[in-house]
């Protein structure tokens, strides 16, 4: 009676069956846990090695030229420049992004003339290293000056199609400032505004025009034009109206000038006149 209550867990080879599996169970578990916390640590050890990374990236920034703007004019120098960022590879990307940092040239304590100074950064975080491209630059400091010039307009064409000719131009601005180095003021001749006219206008039209300043050579010159722009209007009508008008004008002209030449002529010989007849009684 004993042995039959003992039931099927008094068999050894039962025991040993279930004691096995549950070691295999117990292994596998155990196995894969060990796996996943190295499979975790192994991702965030590559993360952290990509933001502890170092990288360099080269930068496009404009240069700042640091100087008495009331005082004088700065020529010469490049208006951007790349500047190389090395450090943390996130802080380089973020500092490529945003690029929150000045780049500049220091020239207030400075005298007139030609120079060559440093080019430097200002901004950037502690961790990153930064050089400029070029390093240094050449510049050419020059007193300021301002002038009033009146302006001369230009037309690129004077006859026209179907017997129509351009009148006298009007122009909105006579008068601009021309503000620039002395050096480069003194050389201003004139300021144009130069108009193109087409072949086939009929009648009046408006333009907006740039000014120029240019040298008594015809070439413009490096100075700022207080306005730069200014509205020209050209008269356009038929050759016949213009040169009747023209043609009375010069008739007029040649009228006044046969009588003030009769006038002096009279003038002339009564003066003559007077000086025979003083001999005369002499």
């Amino acid at each position: 009676m004993n042995r039959n209550n003992d039931g099927i867990f008094s068999r050894r080879w039962v025991l040993r069956l279930l004691s096995l599996v549950l070691a295999i169970f117990l292994f596998i578990y155990v196995n894969g846990s060990k796996n996943g916390f190295l499979r975790q640590n192994t991702r965030d050890s590559n993360e952290n090695s990509a933001l502890m990374s170092n990288r360099t990236a080269s930068i496009r920034m404009p240069l700042n030229i640091t100087v008495d703007n009331d005082r004088y004019v700065v020529t010469g120098y490049p208006q951007y420049v790349k500047v190389k960022v090395s450090g943390p590879s996130a802080l380089v990307t973020t500092t490529s992004n945003t690029q929150n940092f000045r780049v500049y040239a220091d020239l207030n304590d400075l005298a007139p003339g030609e120079h060559r100074v440093a080019v430097k950064t200002s901004g950037l975080n502690s961790d990153l290293h930064a050089v400029t491209e070029p390093r240094y630059i050449k510049v050419n400091i020059q007193p300021r000056k301002t002038i009033n010039m009146h302006v001369d307009v230009r037309l690129s064409n004077h006859d026209l199609e179907n017997g129509y000719t351009v009148g006298r131009p009007r122009i909105d601005t006579d008068v601009v400032q021309v503000t620039g180095s002395r050096e480069e003021v003194n050389r201003v001749s004139r300021v144009i505004a130069f108009v193109a006219v087409p072949n086939d206008a009929k009648g009046t039209f408006q333009r907006q025009v740039t000014l120029q300043a240019v040298d008594k050579n015809g070439q413009t010159l490096n100075v700022v034009i207080m306005p730069k722009v200014t509205g020209v209007t050209i008269p356009v009508s038929r050759g016949g109206d213009s040169s009747s008008s023209s043609t009375s004008a010069s008739a007029s002209r040649s009228s006044n000038s046969s009588a003030g030449a009769r006038g002096n002529n009279q003038t002339a010989n009564s003066d003559v006149d007077n000086s025979s007849a003083d001999s005369t009684n002499n």
